[in-house]
Parts: C-alpha cells; sequence; structure tokens
C-alpha cells in the first residue's frame, strides 16, 4: 500500500513538473528562429561555396522552397546554373551531372537548360 501512494506521489509530481516546464515554454515565446527566405538562403550558399567575386545572374522560385538560377564564378564570367535547396546547393559543372540534372527535374521542372547569353 504504501509503494502505491509512493508511486502515485511521483505521478502527480512528475505531471505537475511537465505542466510547469509547459506553462513556461508557451509564455516565453519561440527561440526557433525563422527559416531563412530561399532567395536570401541561395545568395549565401552561392557566396559560400564560389566567394565573394561570384555573380548571380538570375534565379527563380523552384517547389518546395528551391531557387534555381545561373551565376557566374567570376564577375564577367560563363553562366553556370545552380539549384538551392534548405540544406544544398548543386552546380551545373559538378561533377554529379545526373543528380543535377534530377534535382532540377524534382525541383525546378520549367527551368531553362542552357544559360541565358549576355
Amino acid at each position: 500500500m504504501v509503494l502505491q501512494d509512493r508511486r502515485l506521489a511521483a505521478g502527480v509530481v512528475f505531471a505537475l513538473v511537465l505542466a510547469a516546464l509547459g506553462l513556461w515554454a508557451m509564455t516565453h515565446g519561440s527561440r526557433i528562429a525563422a527559416p531563412e527566405p530561399p532567395s536570401q538562403r541561395a545568395t549565401r550558399q552561392i557566396r559560400e561555396q564560389l566567394g565573394s567575386g561570384a555573380e548571380l545572374r538570375y534565379s527563380e522560385a523552384g517547389q518546395k522552397r528551391a531557387v534555381c538560377g545561373y551565376v557566374g564564378r567570376a564577375r564577367g564570367g560563363q553562366a553556370v546554373g545552380f539549384i538551392s535547396v534548405p540544406n544544398r546547393i548543386l552546380f551545373s559543372d559538378d561533377p554529379l551531372p545526373t543528380e543535377f540534372r534530377e534535382m532540377r527535374e524534382r525541383y525546378c521542372p520549367g527551368f531553362l537548360t542552357t544559360p541565358p547569353t549576355r
């Protein structure tokens, strides 16, 4: 009987602590940062991968937060296609042409297949 009373008391204490934590979390707001807008994310990924000399030439919104476009690896250089998703960016001249093509078909089905000329 004493063991059951202790278990009941422990359960009540656990429930009260859990309720207090839930109340605290609701009153202190979310600490999770808002997701980065897709266009800003693509610009950041390009800068991180290619450096500050890269030149964003064209971008368009794809499906599921993807961004598709063209970038010059150097100012005035040849345009290269890219596909940016939240955790990755792929370029058309990367050594993964099949993966780039599959990502383009999945996230940017209407995206041009050849870069525009100046």
